[in-house]
């Protein structure tokens, strides 16, 4: 089965990804780390100060609306950290991963 590359719509009957199906797509998101059992990934992303930190967290809930699948951002002086689970279904959904790789894409996290 190919990676998927958007999100897609999920239902609350779909069983959450398994960790080898999880570990497998992060081997393509490097500095994003499962989290709580393997039922959420997680990465932090540093900035030269606040604004920078707000721009990017600004950048990524954008992302998230345009996509329909939000995450939980933790912001403070220098870093942003975003967090994906797929609450519906209590862990981890191919969306959580796409969502990853979109993130990782946002201009800002160049700094």
């Amino acid at each position: 089965m190919d990676k998927p590359t958007k999100c897609v719509p999920c239902s609350s009957d779909l069983p959450p990804l398994d960790r080898g199906k999880c570990e497998e797509y992060l081997a393509d998101l490097p500095g994003w780390e499962l989290e709580d059992e393997a039922r959420a990934i997680a990465r932090k992303y540093a900035f030269k100060n606040f604004v920078q930190a707000m721009e990017f967290a600004g950048s990524v809930g954008r992302l998230a609306e345009e996509m329909g699948h939000h995450p939980v951002l933790t912001v403070g002086w220098g870093f942003c950290r975003v967090r994906f689970k797929t609450s519906k279904i209590n862990g981890l959904h191919a969306n959580d991963f796409v969502m990853a790789g979109l993130v990782d894409k946002l201009p800002l996290c160049q700094y």
